[in-house]
């Protein structure tokens, strides 16, 4: 399995997220999963590749060239990506991966990640999307989903698929047992991606 993480470009103001960071992928290694992410060398990006590095697990990154320039793109990464556009980097991040996991991060962390349920939602692919709640942070936008689910805007099912556990092991195993959910207006797209077992 090969996870696509969406993560913070800073670390935040608490020790928690970069520890939680790397006991996600310390799981990951025991599990046989390899990463793809953003391509950073800072905040909560820099902690994942360097812990990914440390633990042996192959670690791709996507970086648009800008970043590049700005001295942004990690330069130990098994193997980088540099594309032209925010666009083009999302698209082959997702064209990488089985599933996508959003740890603790702003609103480039949010977006990514709402993108792919969303995708999954209207049959685009089958892949899982998942939240590692570190310590609570996603309570609010798991609370969200709940909203809309209760004001009629979105299926539960669909409400369901966006999965999330607050310990990485438990996660892994979330992501791996995924069922698929029948799109919503759109019939599945034939032979759409789905997650393999690790």
């Amino acid at each position: 399995m090969r996870i696509c993480v969406f993560c913070g470009s800073s670390s935040g103001n608490a020790a928690v997220y970069a520890e939680a960071c790397r006991l996600f992928v310390l799981a990951c290694a025991e599990n046989n999963v390899s990463l793809v992410y953003g391509g950073g060398k800072v905040g909560l990006m820099g902690v994942l590749a360097d812990a990914a590095l440390a633990a042996g697990i192959e670690i791709t990154g996507v970086v648009p060239r800008n970043l590049v320039e700005a001295e942004i793109a990690h330069g130990g990464l098994t193997s980088l990506h540099v594309v032209s556009t925010m666009h083009q980097r999302k698209a082959l991040m997702a064209d990488l991966a089985d599933a996508f996991v959003a740890l603790p991060g702003g609103a480039g962390t949010l977006e990514e990640l709402l993108e792919q349920w969303t995708w999954a939602q209207i049959g685009l692919h089958a892949k899982p999307c998942a939240l590692l709640n570190v310590g609570g942070f996603f309570d609010p936008l798991i609370d969200m989903v709940d909203h809309m689910v209760n004001g009629g805007f979105l299926a539960a099912d669909h409400g369901r698929m966006l999965l999330a556990e607050r310990d990485a092991e438990a996660l892994l195993a979330a992501l791996r047992n995924a069922e698929p959910v029948t799109p919503k207006w759109l019939p599945a797209r034939p032979g759409a991606d789905r997650c393999t077992a690790a």
